[in-house]
């Protein structure tokens, strides 16, 4: 009952900040395939919007790894006609701002910019040219270039980076998502402008494209606005897919380190975006490693034992599989006691799930902290794009709160009995012991 009157108490609080029941998405997709998400919003003159394409670094081949984030990179380094210095001169001059985005599926550009008709002219005008009209000048490549391989250089050096690049490799093998996201550093220097452009030309196409738009505008303004977007942008030649995830080899890689604490990851195939178990799983894991100093992981590992200062697990949900993983640091004198520990903690939860209490809490914590991630426009912003990318409800954050209070028990254990192998997990140790 009191998880319930949480729920009506947060519904209630959605509805006094928007004024309506449920967050009216509108939805319509272009003559050239482009997929649009608009909430019409005039409480401040404001307009955000998000354009992103599958062109990720899933769209990679290891040949040419980094291709893909150095083409989201340059696009706002130089496009028609405008130098970099000239697109920034233009956006500042409106006070519009402009951000990129970039994982294993997605690559994209955020705007925020005010709705007055000046401003929003000017700055639509400047995200145009990037996303339709990009230069990837050859000096600016050039430059570039050096900037990312020196970057590389020295992550390599960082047991963090190590570790998550190492573990990535096991985890996916072959497959895309294993690939580095900024590229190898032979990768990476040997990239060419017209890599970038036909990288470009393949994967910036309107049919592989989600504009996300919530603001200051009315529909019509919308309309229009994704047609100057969208207009001079050509059309894919077919779908694509990315490949299936395997389920990898287990094993553990320990790599010698002179840092004084061991970097410890473990790691599995997880969960797909539209995955069935996505609730049980999301509220399991809270449990188990996300919730921060309530886990399981962290009673057991630093309040228990004194092993780490903090220890933590997620879902990084993908189009395919993304990795479940679950991370720690400890002295390297205890870096076995805390690996084995943390194995123990993690197949015990998955053999018998949480306790009642657990849930409990597990659903009182996440429904009360919902409305802090749609507080503004620009996280709704986020979940519009997430939404459409993915293909998920329009009425995916009205009911969010419904999924998130009906997982019982239960369901959280299945799920993680299906979804989750502790004896098939990779795992990486960066600042081993010697032996």
């Amino acid at each position: 009952m009191q998880i319930k009157q949480l729920i009506c108490a947060v519904l209630f609080s959605m509805c006094s900040q928007w004024a309506w029941a449920s967050l009216p998405i509108q939805f319509w997709q272009t003559s050239a395939g482009t997929r649009v998400y608009f909430v019409e919003n005039h409480d401040l003159p404001i307009l955000d919007i998000s354009v992103e394409f599958t062109a990720g670094s899933g769209m990679d081949v290891p040949a040419k790894s980094g291709c893909a984030n150095l083409v989201r990179h340059m696009l706002s380094l130089g496009a028609g006609g405008l130098t970099e210095d000239q697109i920034t001169t233009a956006l500042v001059d409106v006070g519009a701002q402009i951000h990129g985005h970039f994982d294993r599926d997605r690559a994209g550009i955020s705007l925020r910019t005010l709705s007055s008709e000046r401003e929003r002219k000017q700055a639509l005008d400047v995200l145009a040219r990037i996303i339709q009209h990009p230069e990837f000048s050859q000096a600016v490549l050039t430059r570039e270039k050096a900037r990312i391989v020196a970057g590389i250089k020295e992550s390599s050096t960082k047991p963090d980076y190590i570790a998550d690049q190492e573990l990535m490799k096991m985890l996916y093998g072959n497959h895309p998502y294993g690939l580095n996201e900024v590229g190898e550093i032979d990768t990476a220097s040997s990239l060419q402008r017209q890599d970038l452009l036909d990288f470009y030309k393949s994967n910036y196409v309107t049919d592989r494209a989600v504009i996300a738009i919530i603001g200051d505008v009315n529909r019509t303004e919308a309309e229009a606005i994704v047609r100057s977007l969208t207009d001079n942008l050509s059309s894919s030649s077919g779908h694509v897919t990315i490949p299936v995830v395997q389920a990898p080899a287990a094993g553990i890689r320990r790599i010698p380190h002179p840092a004084t604490q061991s970097h410890i990851q473990l790691a599995y195939p997880g969960l797909r975006r539209i995955d069935p178990d996505y609730f049980p799983l999301l509220v399991g894991n809270h449990i188990l490693g996300g919730g921060g100093f309530v886990s399981r992981l962290m009673e057991e590992v630093r309040q228990q034992r004194g092993l780490a200062y903090s220890v933590s697990s997620y879902f990084s949900p993908l189009k395919e599989q993304g990795p479940f993983l679950i991370g720690l640091q400890t002295k390297k004198e205890q870096s076995e006691e805390a690996f084995v520990l943390t194995q123990k903690v993690l197949s015990d939860f998955v053999k018998q799930g949480p306790t009642q209490e657990e849930l409990i809490a597990a659903k009182k914590n996440i429904i009360g902290g919902f409305p802090l991630r749609i507080d503004s426009n620009s996280k709704i912003l986020a979940y519009l794009s997430m939404i459409g990318y993915y293909n998920l409800p329009l009425t995916y954050l009205d009911d969010y709160l419904v999924a998130v209070e009906a997982v019982t028990v239960e369901q959280i254990r299945a799920a993680f009995q299906r979804r989750i192998q502790p004896d098939g997990m990779v795992t990486v140790i960066v600042g081993a012991l010697d032996k």
